[in-house]
């Protein structure tokens, strides 16, 4: 079982590989024409603080979003999270999680996120200032049911499945994605070493359909009354991409931990990037404190493609009876705009 498995994960590493070096030589040409960008803005204060680069080492109910094979590594039989971030531009991001651990049979999971605009005034050719005082409020939200297992002790899987919604005033879209996950611990057999695989976003193409694409067509020819016709949207993919990293848990002395990670993202949406994180902790019987830090670096060195810049963040852990409460903070540089704040309440039972 053991050799089995070890050579499903060698076999998913180097199909991984090749993709990243076709897609790679292909110069990013694909670049930008992606949809759906909401599903890249990130859930969960821990890992946003360690850089986003929490492929190996995420685990619990938040790695439904960086590599779903962590949620069956839960700390304990069942996890509840909430978490909330300030993005840019006025958006605000609310995220809810569930996840059980079924023993045999598996970790289910489940999630929701939405989008908060606010009210944007609508405008025409002819009230391009929206004096009318008319409002709308974009609606985006993910729905992500997810499932994973460990293999071995050392090796675990999982998937999600991913329902996209968007509607902005007249016009709405629906799509459906995919994520794929692995997660290996004890690397090549060194204590403390692990690497994860994450495939994330991969699904068909999504479109935009609705009344407001109708438009006004008045006859050439004939004695045919005014009528509409239908104006076609141009059909886009979602932000695809795949995650390589590894992680490495190291113990200081009898009550401190410190963790290092990194992971390259291949995407076609934006340019490649390196993420890189740590943290360290403080750890006893009934209390942990983390602190933590990271760095994202883009492949070309390209600073206006990617706005986000360094993150720092903290957690502390509670452990009573029957009941472990996390509490995490994560704070992310962003240029042109305020800095994202994120703030996570985690129950694990």
């Amino acid at each position: 079982m053991k050799i089995r498995s070890l050579f499903f994960v060698l076999l998913i590493g180097a199909l991984a590989m090749v993709w990243v070096t076709e897609v790679s030589a292909q110069g990013n040409k694909r670049l930008g024409t992606a949809g759906a960008a909401e599903l890249l803005i990130p859930v969960g204060a821990r890992d946003l603080a360690m850089g986003s680069a929490g492929v190996a080492s995420s685990r619990g109910v938040e790695s439904l979003y960086w590599n779903p094979a962590g949620t069956a590594r839960m700390a304990t039989s069942a996890e509840g999270m909430f978490s909330y971030m300030k993005y840019i531009a006025d958006i605000n991001l609310s995220y809810a999680a569930v996840a059980a651990n079924f023993k045999d049979l598996g970790t289910f999971s489940f999630s929701f996120r939405s989008l908060d605009f606010g009210d944007i005034a609508i405008t025409s050719v002819d009230d391009a200032e929206g004096r009318t005082g008319a409002t709308y409020s974009p609606t985006y939200s993910t729905i992500t049911f997810g499932y994973a297992r460990s293999l071995t002790d050392a090796i675990s899987a999982g998937v999600g499945l991913k329902l996209v919604s968007e509607r902005i005033d007249l016009v709405s879209a629906s799509g459906i994605g995919f994520d794929f996950g692995i997660q290996y611990t004890q690397l090549a057999g060194f204590k403390g070493l692990g690497m994860g695989v994450a495939v994330k976003n991969i699904g068909p193409q999504m479109g935009y359909d609705g009344s407001g694409f109708l438009r006004d067509a008045t006859a050439s020819d004939g004695r045919r009354p005014e009528q509409k016709y239908k104006s076609e949207s141009a059909a886009f993919e979602l932000p695809s991409s795949i995650e390589i990293g590894l992680s490495y848990d190291y113990a200081m002395g009898e009550n401190y931990i410190a963790r290092a990670s990194g992971v390259f993202a291949n995407n076609n949406l934006a340019e490649n990037a390196y993420h890189f994180g740590g943290e360290v902790g403080y750890v006893t019987s009934g209390l942990q404190f983390f602190g933590r830090g990271g760095y994202t670096i883009s492949e070309n060195n390209d600073n206006d493609a990617n706005p986000f810049g360094a993150t720092l963040g903290g957690g502390l852990v509670y452990k009573a009876p029957g009941i472990n409460v996390t509490i995490d903070y994560a704070w992310r540089d962003v240029k042109f705009f305020d800095a994202n704040n994120i703030f996570s309440l985690k129950l694990g039972f």
